[in-house]
């Protein structure tokens, strides 16, 4: 699996979720209950994440919705 966002943001997360499920693209939230547990702290970040193989897809689908500044690298 490939990494393309880490953040708390939940309205970011839900975002990138919506839009990868439109394009078809499987992905998992990683850390999304121990991020929760976390609370303020900032110390553990929401991963989201989707198969190797269609990494470069999702990364394409995400800057052209104009949210690339937030893909990992």
């Amino acid at each position: 699996m490939a990494e393309l966002v880490r953040t708390n943001d939940l309205a970011l997360i839900s975002a990138v979720e919506g839009l990868l499920q439109e394009a078809g693209i499987p992905c998992h939230v990683a850390d999304r209950h121990a991020s929760i547990i976390d609370g303020s702290l900032n110390f553990l970040k929401m991963r989201v994440l989707v198969p190797d193989d269609r990494e470069a897809e999702a990364r394409e689908l995400l800057t052209e919705a104009e949210l690339g500044e937030w893909l990992w690298t």
